[in-house]
Formats: C-alpha cells, structure tokens, sequence
C-alpha cells in the first residue's frame, strides 16, 4: 500500500509565502471562497498536490487554505496520538448532511421497512445482518471460509472445522451478544471480554485472549508487502487510554456535545488506533461501533453488515486510518469514510428487502391459489418454500430451520412436517437424521395442491 504524503504543517506553509508581499498574499488567499471541503470533498494532500489547484494558486497554498477554513471548524476529542497529541475532527457541511441522512435512516421509524419491523420478518432479518456480519468481519482479518460453508456451519448448528470458520463462529457469538445485552455503559471487562469470545481457539497464543498486549509483546500493524503501517502506543498505557475510551463511549467526560454516529465511529477508530490486544483489534473495534448504535437506538443497525462494505475495498479502509495520522490527527477522514460505508450498508440492505419481498410476493401468488392450502402455512413456511422453488435438492433439518429463524426446536419440527403432509417437502432419513428435500417438481406441486 502507498503510505499517504504527510503534508507540511501550517507554519511551514506561510513560510511558503514571499516575505515581502506575505501579508497581502495571505489575505488574497484567505479572501479565496475555497472552504474546509472543496467540491464536497474532504480531501487530503495527497490528493490536493495531484490536482490542478484554482485560481493563481500553488497546491501548498490551496493547502494552506483549506486547512486554515478547517482550523475554524475543529473539536478537539478527549484522546490523544502516542506522542500526545491531541484527535480533532470537523463537521463540514457535507458531514453533517450524511449524518442527517443516517439519523433519518437507521433511528425512529421514519422509511422503516415494514419487512424489518414485522414480528414475522424481524428474526429472520436478523439473523441474516448477523451471519453476514460474522462472515465478512472474519475474511477482513483473513478467514478463507467461503460463505456457504460458514453459512451451513452456522445454520446446522455444527462445530468449526478450522480456524477460518471458528473465527466466523466466534465472531457470531460476539455480535449476537452485543445484540442481546441491554444498554448499559461500557467497562474495560466488557472489552476484554469481547475480544476473548473473539479469538477463542483461533489465536497463535491462547493465553493471549482476553487480555490486554504486554510489553513485550510488540504489536505493530504492516500491509501484505511488510511496509509498516502503525505503530500503537504502548502497552503500559493502555489500562488508562481503554477506561478513557470508556467514559466517551459513556459520555460520562463530556463538555460539549458529542453526535451519536460520530461517536460510534470515534469508539471504532480509537480501539484500531490502539491497537490494545494480540489479535482481534479489529472485530472488536467494529463491535463496538455496532454496541455504540445500538446504545444510541439506530435500530436499523442491527440489520447492517459494515464489514461487507469495508471488505469489497480494503484499501480505503486502511487508507482512512492513516490519512488521519498524517495529517494532524484529523479523524475526520475516518468519519467521512465510515460515514459512507454506512449509508452504502443501508442502501444495500433495501435492495436486498426489495429482491426478497419480490421472490416472495411470487411464491406467495402460487399458494393463494389454493386457499385452504394458503391458510395452512405460515410465513416461514413460505419463506422455506420460495427458497425450495429456486434450489432443488436442497437440504433442511430440524436444526438448520431452527437457526435460519431463531425458533424453538419443536417450532422447526412442526414447520417441516407440516410441509412433508403437505406433500411440498420429502423427508429422508440419514442415519439417525430427519433431512427434508426440495422436490425438482415442488413448482408443479404447489400449481396442482388438494386440500
């Protein structure tokens, strides 16, 4: 990866300026209505030197007057670099406009999609947004279990088989634990032991989950080609800067407000930055900033995979932590980014609600048809059957009926059953296991049902 240019510091910059006419050079500069995001971009240097600057200006001085427009909109955060220096970040216009579209999105039930909210589709919505989360956050780390793999080991209930799906499982079990927890305020503990549910049997040293790194044990962060990345502060300050980040994330320190999406995102910055554990740092950096959301009651995202975003380019991901540390320590670069993959999640999560509602608006036209059949079933039976239509041949259990829906065990036996004396299903028997198949012919069947 190409490490961004650090670009050269203010002072630095007006030394840039011809002495003799520096102040009027200065003010002909400043006067220039360039802004703190020019063109709606919250751009770095290394964009701003690839770029033909405008007016009669040179790139520093373009530089120069963007960041003395930023200088009037920074809030400093109650966190500083391992050199001491303080986090900053501003909210320009173009900020404030995707947290606006986030807080009428994901919060309150303004364009709530009534596939989510229903009591029949809510488990089911659910646990999909779960699994997925737990499959990309995992291959963003470096599982290589594909997704229909980790989808059976998940749906059937079975144990891992290796590392890569142990990750995913543990990654599971890490989110469906921040999503059944009630709200209360974050601690240290509960940190360590998210990470440990994290890396449990899939970490070098085991002795190493659930507990912060020690000082000898150097933690440094290097892209695919060995170039060094990060360096994070030291171990012995952790204890501290860990319960700092819990008193933000509580909002216990506060002196000036603080919005709840940039806050989330600041919790899921500052643990990368960190960088407190082995292995693990960030799965948990992005739990947290699902466990900040939800404390924060933007339901939707409960429904959302970040991680399947941030996994199609993980370049920019990495690229957004470390314009931050090039650049004063201008988290606002982290924000912007997150702030994008988010709304992207939420765009995609619609889409995926639409495509579904669609396929089952076409299963469902068939079965209407035959109404004593139609009042029979209910809406996972459907959902089984519009999934059977498309996939003959397919398997299902008891047990992977049971965790597609987040239902009781006899809840899925009835399900299955009902479907077999419907004659929509086959049942067979493997070994001691019920499995029930979907017919080639299952369209036909349903055309042609009887009461």
């Amino acid at each position: 990866m190409k490490i961004p240019l650090k670009p050269r510091d203010l002072s630095d910059l007006l030394e840039t300026i011809p002495q003799r006419s520096h102040a009027h050079r200065l003010w002909e500069i400043i006067k220039i209505p360039i802004g703190p995001a020019p063109g709606g971009k919250y751009l770095h240097w290394d964009h701003v030197f690839h770029r033909d600057p405008p007016a009669d200006l040179t790139p520093e001085e373009w530089w120069l007057a963007i960041k003395l427009a930023r200088n009037h909109l920074y809030q400093e955060l109650p966190f500083e670099d391992r050199d001491g220096n303080a986090f900053k970040y501003a909210l320009p216009e173009g900020i404030l406009r995707q947290l606006h579209l986030v807080d009428r999105k994901a919060s309150g039930t303004i364009g709530a999609s009534e596939k989510v909210t229903s009591p029949e589709g809510r488990n089911t919505y659910l646990l999909r947004s779960l699994v997925e989360e737990a499959i990309t956050s995992s291959q963003l780390e470096g599982a290589a279990t594909t997704r229909n793999d980790a989808k059976e080991m998940l749906r059937l209930g079975r144990k891992p088989r290796d590392r890569g799906e142990q990750m995913i499982y543990n990654n599971y079990r890490a989110m469906r634990s921040i999503r059944d927890q009630n709200n209360g305020p974050l601690t240290p503990e509960f940190i360590l032991e998210l990470q440990r549910i994290l890396t449990e049997n899939a970490i070098d040293d085991p002795t190493a989950a659930g507990r912060f790194r020690r000082p000898d044990e150097n933690v440094e962060v290097y892209d695919e080609e060995g170039q060094l990345l990060h360096t994070p502060p030291k171990a012995t300050e952790l204890p501290n800067r860990i319960q700092r980040l819990c008193d933000f994330a509580n909002e216990s320190t506060e002196t000036t407000f603080t919005h709840p999406v940039v806050r989330a995102i600041v919790l899921h910055f500052l643990l990368g930055y960190d960088h407190p554990f082995v292995d693990g740092n960030g799965r948990t950096a992005r739990a947290l900033f699902y466990w900040s959301m939800k404390r924060s009651e933007y339901w939707l995202c409960e429904y959302l995979s970040i991680s399947r975003i941030l996994r199609k380019a993980p370049a920019q991901y990495a690229r957004s932590f470390l314009y931050t540390e090039t650049d004063d320590n201008d988290v606002t670069y982290f924000i912007e980014y997150q702030l994008r993959v988010i709304l992207r999640a939420i765009d995609e999560l619609h889409a995926y609600l639409d495509r579904k509602a669609l396929q089952l608006k076409e299963t469902e036209i068939l079965l209407r048809k035959r109404l004593s059949v139609w009042r029979k079933i209910n809406h996972r039976q459907i959902a089984v059957l519009n999934h059977a239509v498309k996939h003959p041949h397919f398997q299902y259990t008891f047990e992977s009926h049971k965790g597609s829906n987040h239902i009781a065990y006899q809840t899925a036996r009835t399900d299955l059953l009902e479907l077999v004396k419907l004659g929509f299903l086959d049942q067979v028997k493997r070994g001691r296991k019920l499995v029930f198949v979907a017919p080639p012919d299952l369209r036909q069947r349903i055309e042609t049902a009887t009461e």
